[in-house]
């Protein structure tokens, strides 16, 4: 075990910790008014109108116990087996179960039952109202870091979405590791969370209040990119980034000088030894919702024929997944006119420093963002 690794670990004991979390979403949060805090509310950043139209279909009992963090659509959603790892009341399961089609599966996976029950709750209206011979949408009572125990198979989903989970968990290296495992070869890991600008203490940690606000279980973001290499991942790729005000006086004092941000990261599970060789590329226009650009995440933005140079491991990433055949692939020749990426890191802190901003949000990733609602 890395010391790293050592470290990330020296969390509270995990059946404490999701007891804890079991009995604050399922008992004391009744809805999403109820939070205490700023970190887990929706972005009021404008949303594309494919998912404004999705999101309005979902029932609203279902949106009323919602508590993640804005929105997590990654792009050429069509016909993929996605899942959805802390799916609470199957608000984003939904959305997605219109978005992949009647030939794509959602599987949505949580602990808590009484979130569970809501979600179940309402499989035949969602069937109903997008029009499908049959559900498919499913949901599993089991935890994020065991999805295997949960009866999840092997390289099974082309897509696992997460929207400010993963901090809930106690063992953040696990839920890595099993998402890795049940990804196919060439799927990707798209989530929203909240990460801080250095590890947070055990005294901390050990608070239920700060836990349950998605808070002292952030991880320090430079764990996230070790821990993503330890589990076999790509260097994750930042999307979004934006500050978090915790907007409570109280838990502002015990957090002292630490300090949050929501970022939006994908993560991609690539073939073995490929070959990681920069070229050029140029976006077709074929992706619903992305017909003249694809804002892939906060380095590449590829737009519809525009002639783009690429590094070695996005060639490798656009190669090898189901963005394959959304591009045209060509070698680099000297005297080629192309469009060059920004220069962007991947620490979230920086790019928002970098930026003068709040932040930097794409329309279909990043939690954790100002009050509003993701459906008006």
């Amino acid at each position: 075990m890395t010391d790293t690794a050592a470290e990330v670990r020296k969390e509270p004991a995990s059946a404490a910790v999701r007891d804890s979390v079991k009995d604050y979403y399922g008992n004391i949060l009744k809805k999403t008014s109820d939070l205490k805090s700023n970190a887990c509310v929706p972005s009021a950043k404008p949303i594309p109108a494919y998912i404004k139209k999705a999101l309005s279909e979902v029932h609203p009992d279902v949106i009323a116990r919602y508590y993640g963090c804005g929105l997590v659509v990654p792009e050429s959603l069509e016909g993929c087996r996605v899942l959805d790892l802390g799916c609470g009341s199957g608000r984003d399961c939904y959305m997605l179960s219109h978005l992949v089609g009647e030939s794509g599966r959602i599987t949505g996976v949580d602990m808590t039952e009484n979130q569970l029950e809501i979600a179940r709750k309402f499989i035949d209206y969602h069937t109903q109202k997008f029009g499908f011979k049959k559900p498919n949408v499913n949901f599993v009572q089991g935890y994020i870091e065991a999805l295997r125990e949960a009866g999840l198979e092997e390289k099974s989903y082309d897509i696992i979405i997460s929207n400010c989970v993963v901090n809930l968990s106690p063992d953040k290296a696990g839920v890595l590791r099993e998402a890795y495992h049940v990804l196919k070869d060439g799927g990707e890991l798209y989530f929203s969370d909240v990460y801080s600008n250095a590890r947070i203490p055990e005294s901390l940690r050990a608070n239920k209040v700060l836990w349950g606000e998605c808070l002292s279980g952030a991880l320090w973001w430079e764990d996230l990119v070790r821990l993503a290499e330890e589990a076999g991942f790509s260097t994750p790729r930042l999307v979004t980034a934006s500050i978090i005000s915790v907007g409570n006086e109280e838990l502002e004092k015990l957090l002292g000088d630490y300090k949050f941000v929501s970022a939006t990261y994908r993560l991609f599970k690539l073939p073995k030894n490929s070959e990681k060789t920069p070229c050029l590329v140029m976006y077709d226009g074929n992706i619903t919702g992305s017909e003249d650009k694809i804002e892939f995440d906060a380095q590449y933005t590829f737009k519809v024929n525009e002639v783009m140079e690429v590094d070695g491991e996005m060639a490798c990433i656009l190669k090898n997944t189901r963005f394959s055949e959304e591009f045209t692939f060509r070698a680099q020749t000297s005297g080629t006119c192309a469009a060059k990426p920004k220069v962007t890191p991947v620490n979230p802190f920086e790019l928002i420093e970098q930026l003068g901003s709040a932040g930097v949000v794409s329309p279909t990733g990043g939690c954790c963002g100002p009050q509003g609602s993701c459906c008006s």
